[in-house]
């Protein structure tokens, strides 16, 4: 039986690409349910300027001065012992905005995709100014305190484990939904056999492994992790997101393929035999559900190594500490094994439930007389 109609409302963020997937195919997967999505993003809610400027920081911060970032991320992310401070004061400049989009789009629900979005939705819900349910879309396998606000009214995570996490440290409901990733990924891809027939022409016999740096580009000494693979007898075939220059760098080593935005990438990670990772985002989520074994390694700083090793440890993928354990990782992960089978089936188990029906199921739920609020 279908859910009555509702108006949902995505907040999501400009900070890479991976909120904005995931907001764009929970609002498709929404419509698919006879409901109906928009989306916004939260930092062209902030004051003119201040959501440029803020995600410029982030780009450099993660790309060019990772010590920096992870020192913020120990300041206002990590849990720790007293007061700790958070992003309240971004969150209220953005307040207004956002209660006057509410009052023209009149959204039944609105579903924070982004923390800063988080925290934005709980300040106002837990003050009655925002007069519809909030469900936080959480994205990452590990969940940092700036997800995390008593005001929301649900939490949908990526994990059983990430749902726990929430429920006792808010004591609020929260739900494991899985991954949200374009259905392309979980189907047949008829890309795949174009790509196979390129790695082959341009170095045959050498299995691909793709290397992922995100939309930014953000990695450490990715040049050289290239040249590791190759040296090993691997195809690197490197996404280089929307960094031109270091796709232009990466191009004028022999035996590396360096791509940059790649749209058919459902043909490109079925060609590939293993995907190197740096940040347990949503390209690794892809990956997991085309069925291809992930390896984390040098994972960028703060939630990118958190979320490597959160994943490792639900037996997702592999934590590679070192190159010799990379290679050691990869010569068994690329070649049929039970090792490769024991991942592929984990990281598929992730994409049981529909999170759109969820979300329509648990707040109808939650707007039901009795219900959380």
């Amino acid at each position: 039986m279908r859910p009555p109609s509702a108006r949902f409302l995505m907040v999501s963020a400009g900070m890479g690409a991976g909120h904005d997937a995931v907001a764009a195919e929970l609002a498709r997967r929404l419509e698919g349910l006879g409901q109906e999505a928009s989306r916004v993003d939260v930092l062209g809610l902030l004051p003119d300027g201040i959501g440029a400027g803020l995600r410029a920081f982030y780009r450099t911060a993660v790309r060019r001065a990772p010590v920096v970032y992870e020192g913020i991320y120990r300041v206002f992310f990590r849990p720790g012992r007293g007061p700790r401070p958070g992003s309240a004061p971004l969150a209220a400049l953005a307040e207004d905005r956002l209660l006057a989009l509410v009052e023209r789009e009149r959204p039944d629900v609105v579903v924070p995709v982004f923390h800063l979005a988080a925290q934005l939705t709980g300040r106002l819900r837990a003050r009655g100014a925002l007069r519809v349910p909030s469900a936080v879309m959480v994205t990452d396998f590990a969940v940092h305190r700036q997800w995390l606000h008593p005001g929301n009214d649900l939490h949908l995570c990526v994990t059983p484990e990430a749902a726990d996490t929430v429920r006792r440290a808010l004591g609020r409901p929260s739900v494991a939904t899985g991954p949200v990733v374009a259905e392309r990924f979980l189907a047949p891809a008829p890309g795949a056999a174009r790509w196979r027939r390129r790695f082959g022409a341009y170095a045959p016999g050498r299995p691909p492994v793709l290397v992922s740096v995100g939309a930014w580009g953000a990695g450490t000494r990715v040049a050289d992790t290239a040249r590791l693979l190759s040296g090993a007898g691997y195809l690197p075939v490197v996404l280089c997101g929307r960094d031109e220059r270091l796709r232009d760098r990466l191009s004028r080593l022999p035996e590396v393929v360096a791509l940059g935005w790649e749209r058919d990438l459902p043909g490109l990670l079925a060609a590939v035999r293993a995907v190197v990772d740096n940040a347990a985002g949503q390209t690794a989520l892809e990956a997991l559900a085309a069925g291809v074994p992930v390896v984390g390694y040098r994972p960028i700083p703060g939630h990118g190594r958190e979320g490597v090793r959160r994943m490792a440890a639900l037996g997702l993928s592999d934590h590679a500490r070192d190159a010799w354990e990379l290679l050691r990782l990869l010569d068994v992960l690329t070649e049929p094994s039970a090792p490769r089978e024991r991942r592929i089936a984990a990281g598929r188990r992730l994409f049981a439930a529909d999170a759109a029906a969820r979300l329509t199921e648990a707040v109808a739920r939650t707007a039901a007389p009795g219900g959380a609020r």
